[in-house]
């Protein structure tokens, strides 16, 4: 199956035309919709997934050297990680829309992989890669630094919201509990319902394709609620 959008849809959100749309299919095509079509034609993204990932790290440790003097390595080595990690990276595809635009074999698809973190993640690297080698390094940074680095600090901390949630009603003597309100979909490919409960009261609910992911993503809602961010 092919991604649900046109990818002309996917380069106006980002800002950028590649000049060999090879690399943009590529960046977008899962193993599982090679193997449907006979491996003919466009690769899957594992090896352009390797090149991003390289470029990407080596960007965000040139940021993290670059804007923490103070930091030891230790701290900057943490910095680095909580950005590139598999949560932080599917955030930030899918505030550009990419799951939509994942090509994906019809098991797959009916799985809701294009809204799994791993395969989300894996693919907004590939692009990275697909950048870089379609425009070099600086429209590979550019590209970074709108999608990856723009308002990090809300990303990093809806990476580690739980946590975040946790000490904040801790330092307030408050009791924190998860409750999951509801299930849906084929055993395969559920989607869960979670609300955070702060105190007895229901403070934020949301979904996600996993219990944890579906608390993170309450934790976070809870989070924007109670301290506005």
């Amino acid at each position: 199956m092919n991604g649900r959008y046109p990818v002309e849809e996917l380069e106006n959100r980002i800002g950028y035309s590649f000049k060999d749309k090879e690399l943009l299919m590529t960046a977008l095509t899962h193993s599982s919709f090679r193997n449907e079509t006979g491996g003919e034609g466009t690769d899957d993204y594992e090896r352009q997934e390797y090149l991003g990932d390289a470029v990407l790290e080596l960007t965000i440790s040139d940021h993290v050297f670059r804007t923490h003097p103070e930091m030891r390595e230790g701290q900057m080595t943490s910095l680095r990680a909580s950005i590139v990690c598999e949560p932080t990276l599917a955030r930030c595809a899918k505030e550009i829309g990419l799951p939509d635009h994942i090509r994906l074999g019809k098991g797959e698809d009916r799985n809701n992989s294009r809204n799994k973190d791993s395969i989300v993640s894996d693919v907004f690297e590939a692009l990275i890669g697909g950048i870089y080698l379609d425009g070099g390094m600086d429209k590979a940074r550019t590209f970074i630094a709108d999608f990856v680095l723009k308002d990090i600090e809300h990303k990093i901390l809806f990476h580690d919201s739980k946590t975040h949630l946790q000490n904040l009603i801790q330092a307030r003597n408050g009791k924190l509990e998860y409750e999951t309100v509801a299930e849906r979909g084929p055993e395969h490919a559920k989607i869960f319902t979670v609300a955070v409960i702060i105190d007895g009261k229901k403070e934020a609910v949301a979904e996600g394709n996993s219990k944890k992911h579906a608390e993170q993503n309450a934790a976070y809602e809870a989070l924007k609620k109670l301290r506005e961010i």
